[in-house]
């Protein structure tokens, strides 16, 4: 048994609002996850580092080559460790995150030990950006409006990185980032002329309405007949 089998729908808390629809739900890949939110390949390249130096630093002390070699595989064995771990927590994030797009909002749900959605209005989002990497996957941020936001370490790592008192939710290490942006500021533009398009009716509306009233409360002028005397 999971512990998303309570979901009506795989990533969303509870079914969708009648008229609401999906357009479009993925999840963040989990090699770039640990590479890019995770730092794996930064902590490898400090163990290869610190490898070197020790190797090095055995043989300038006359030590055989393969003395040397020894004294440093405690610290590939600890580098092994070191990424491995990162790569496991990599997977297991990815594995329990789903991004949801609809046409009127972002469902972001994650959470390993502790299942969470955070569902973010259209409405919230001042802009949007997009961040690009050679192997097709990439980043999304949002900046929201004023008298919205997120908390950075709850939402952690979907947010943009170093943002701690101003966090940007975002959608990290998409694949197909490109056609996911298109999908986005396309459900962003539709929203967005809907809102107008009602708020100009009501407007309309109540413009019509305020004539009305002005029209029953203004004096009327008739005329009466001429009489003689």
């Amino acid at each position: 048994m999971s512990e998303f089998d309570f979901e009506p729908v795989p990533g969303l808390p509870e079914n969708l609002p009648e008229g609401e629809q999906l357009r479009w739900q993925g999840a963040p890949q989990w090699g770039a996850l640990a590479v890019r939110a995770f730092h794996a390949r930064t902590v490898a390249i400090y163990f290869g580092v610190l490898i070197v130096f020790r190797v090095g630093y055995v043989i300038a002390a006359g030590e055989p080559l393969k003395v040397a070699l020894l004294s440093g595989l405690w610290l590939l064995l600890l580098c092994g460790m070191a990424v491995g771990i990162l790569a496991l927590m990599a997977w297991a994030f990815a594995r329990s995150t789903i991004y949801s797009i609809t046409d009127r909002r972002l469902v972001i749900r994650f959470g390993v030990a502790l299942p969470m959605a955070v569902n973010i209005p259209f409405k919230a989002i001042e802009s949007a950006g997009l961040r690009r990497y050679k192997d097709g996957v990439g980043d999304i941020p949002m900046a929201l409006g004023d008298g919205h936001s997120v908390n950075f370490l709850i939402l952690w790592p979907n947010v943009r990185p170093w943002r701690f008192f101003d966090a940007q939710p975002m959608l990290r290490c998409v694949p197909e980032v490109d056609r996911v942006a298109e999908i986005l500021a396309d459900a962003l533009r539709q929203c967005t002329a809907t809102e107008s398009s009602a708020t100009e009716q009501d407007t309309a509306g109540n413009d019509a309405g305020q004539s009305r009233t002005d029209a029953g409360d203004s004096p009327q002028l008739g005329t009466a007949p001429a009489t003689g005397r």
